[in-house]
């Protein structure tokens, strides 16, 4: 089974050679299509393209930030004295003590502890041939492409979370619409009793009616009061998103669309209520629905 992807997740992946180190970092947000926003360090454009064409192999739906940093590597084990401006500095201490001697004379601890003194030994690192490059750019392409497959992985968990929470917001609206189906006052002999009070009441009100105005307003009463329309559309769509669901892979526009549905019907349901039963099931309705809408636009 093709498992759900929420548009939201995070990942981070990290590499290195002997002269730099990187990070790539990749967040996602809900989108209503696929946006990537790319930052990479100048003279890395070469990694625009395979970055865009491997996220977009992967990523339906989402705004994703996608980032690489990179930092020299150093030998902290290597240092060098910046002798120049040591002496300068040894030298402007004699200078300042022949003019202040109630000075006290430097010393060379305070001296190597001035910044600058005492630096890393870069100017003998070897210069970078092609190959080492190249390598590089290999290795920044495969951190590539282990950072969008977290980042995917990312998505998938959240959907799995979210998918679960779906099933029993669909649980409860198969169980609110079958209530509603049950409730006492569709039975017919409500109906009917209901029907008769309503027609007594236009009669006497008009009794001049034509039997065609009152078949016409018999049909409206009818259609006032019958509500198994909604309810049979409402188990549909609740079967439909199920097995949307149980499908998987990318469906959030598909039970947005139904969610949108399900509040429509849920909407004639209590417009067309003339019982406080049936009323309150319409509104506990709305109230799953709309869970259920909030947790669809998560959805890839």
């Amino acid at each position: 089974m093709v498992s759900i992807a929420s548009m939201t997740g995070y990942a981070r992946a990290e590499g290195r050679d002997s002269l730099t180190s990187w990070v790539w970092e990749a967040k996602s947000v809900n989108g209503r299509g696929f946006d990537l926003r790319l930052r990479l360090p100048s003279g890395h454009d070469g990694l625009d393209i395979p970055a865009r064409e491997a996220a977009a192999r992967r990523i339906a739906r989402g705004n994703v930030q996608l980032s690489l940093t990179l930092s020299r590597q150093s030998d902290a084990g290597e240092m060098r004295i910046n002798t120049a401006l040591l002496t300068r500095l040894a030298d402007l201490c004699r200078e300042w003590q022949a003019v202040r001697p109630e000075l006290a004379p430097a010393r060379m601890d305070g001296l190597l502890a001035i910044r600058g003194v005492i630096e890393p030994a870069t100017e003998d690192e070897p210069a970078e041939d092609a190959a080492g490059r190249d390598a590089r750019a290999a290795a920044l392409k495969d951190s590539l492409e282990a950072v969008l497959d977290q980042l995917v992985a990312s998505r998938r968990g959240e959907g799995a979370r979210i998918g679960a929470v779906l099933k029993v917001q669909l649980d409860e609206i198969k169980a609110l619409t079958a209530r509603a189906g049950a409730c006492a006052a569709l039975r017919p002999e409500a109906i009917r009793e209901r029907f008769s009070l309503q027609l007594a009441a236009v009669l006497d009100a008009v009794p001049s009616l034509s039997e065609d105005r009152v078949a016409q307003e018999v049909a409206l009463l009818l259609v006032k009061v019958d509500v198994r329309e909604e309810l049979d559309r409402l188990a549909a769509h609740v079967a439909a998103a199920a097995a949307l669901l149980d499908q998987g892979g990318v469906i959030g526009r598909k039970l947005d669309f139904l969610a949108q549905e399900f509040n429509r019907e849920a909407n004639t349901l209590c417009s067309k209520s003339a019982d406080v039963d049936l009323t309150r099931i319409g509104l506990d309705l709305k109230a799953v629905i709309d869970q259920f809408k909030e947790q669809v636009q998560n959805i890839e």
